[in-house]
């Protein structure tokens, strides 16, 4: 392959920009790669934030994509602890805030997500802790060696975990959330029941249906939170885990379509057809499921990549793989395959022992597998695969 003129450029130095550049590598492409980010830290993979790292049972290093030396190694400049301020889609320039703007034959953007911050009175990200970013996690891993009473806001897979890391550490718990069940949305009546009651088992107060109505503090000190039924609860450390928002700003500005995530096809190829997204900012066209799908979870920014870096390099390539996710709480691990939304199932079978939490779950429609899981059960992800991705009907 010739090296072009043109380098190819990379915004967002997270998993989803890492592996992009690992894959322009691994295709023969021979010409200058540029990898910006934003944070100090060279690229890592967020997961081990809310389970081992947070928890202490991992090292820094194991959270990072590559060794330091790769980058050099593979001729990919990593400008770290750097802004981009623009996109020049008629000049093809990304402007940088320190040294000016760089060009680029193709443009992939890797930017992720931000946490959302919490909207009520009181509420200050000085205060009250979220968990996005390395330094997050070692802020919130020290807090919880010493906390006593920790509040978690919002009962999603972040806020989960943060309550069972909390839990491990000694501290008492109350999680938060607003719908009738933590991750009611995700996985539905019948199996966030389980993750209710295994929270409950291990002593988290959880209250469901509730709504903040404040953030009480002195200073920069939390002393706990308020309901909007007047409801106070102590806390010496707040956790917020509402969501998080894809950062779509350069690439709205830039005139790229946006909605819920950056548009792309499933070539990964956006509006424009230089530039392509991966990774949670991606709001991608899904070839299997038939519709467009934004999935913030960390199969897709490490798979995504290779399938935008053929398309950058003009190679016919589409990204089908089905939505995947896990998490591991105190003495449960999950795996989680497709896609079931709310209404989009209307049954749930299972199989196995969910009492002792051993089984496997599997959502349809219609008879039509839609997402299976398995809890506590190995060696059977393959086969889950194989069943929703050719949608078979051998459930019913």
């Amino acid at each position: 392959m010739t090296v072009q003129d043109e380098p190819m450029v990379i915004v967002g130095a997270g998993l989803a920009g890492a592996k992009g550049a690992e894959a322009l590598r691994q295709e023969g492409f021979e010409g200058r790669i540029i990898l910006i980010g934003q944070e100090p830290e060279r690229p890592y993979e967020r997961p081990d934030l809310s389970k081992d790292y947070l928890t202490g049972a991992s090292e820094k290093e194991k959270i990072y994509v590559h060794p330091e030396p790769w980058y050099a190694d593979h001729g990919v400049e990593l400008r770290l602890s750097t802004r981009v301020t623009g996109i020049d889609t008629q000049n093809r320039l990304v402007d940088l805030e320190r040294t000016g703007p760089v060009r680029y034959d193709k443009l992939l953007i890797t930017t992720g997500a931000s946490a959302r911050l919490l909207p009520v009175p009181g509420a200050d990200p000085h205060r009250e802790y979220y968990l996005r970013r390395v330094e997050d996690s070692q802020q919130l891993r020290f807090i919880l060696q010493s906390a006593h009473q920790v509040v978690v806001v919002g009962g999603g897979w972040i806020g989960l975990e943060v309550a069972a890391a909390a839990r491990a550490a000694g501290a008492a718990v109350t999680v938060l959330e607003r719908e009738e069940l933590p991750l009611l949305r995700v996985l539905g009546r019948e199996m966030a029941q389980v993750f209710a009651d295994l929270h409950r088992d291990h002593g988290v107060g959880l209250r469901c249906g509730v709504q903040i109505a404040e953030v009480t503090g002195h200073g920069r000190k939390v002393t706990g939170v308020r309901l909007v039924d007047g409801t106070w609860i102590e806390a010496d450390a707040v956790v917020a885990g509402v969501g998080t928002t894809p950062n779509t700003d350069l690439a709205a500005d830039a005139g790229l379509a946006v909605d819920d995530g950056i548009i792309v096809d499933e070539h990964l190829r956006t509006s424009d057809p230089h530039i392509f997204a991966a990774g949670d900012v991606a709001n991608a066209r899904h070839p299997l499921l038939g519709r467009h799908l934004r999935v913030g979870h960390w199969a897709n920014a490490l798979h995504q990549p290779a399938v935008a870096a053929k398309s950058m390099l003009g190679i016919d390539a589409a990204y089908g793989r089905l939505p995947y996710f896990f998490t591991d709480q105190y003495d449960v691990g999950m795996e989680y395959y497709g896609h079931a939304g709310p209404g989009d199932y209307d049954k749930v079978v299972v199989r196995g022992n969910v009492d002792k939490r051993e089984f496997l779950a599997f959502w349809l429609r219609n008879g039509v597998t839609l997402a299976g899981m398995n809890v506590n059960i190995w060696d059977v992800t393959e086969q889950i695969h194989a069943l929703v991705a050719s949608k078979n009907r051998s459930t019913r």
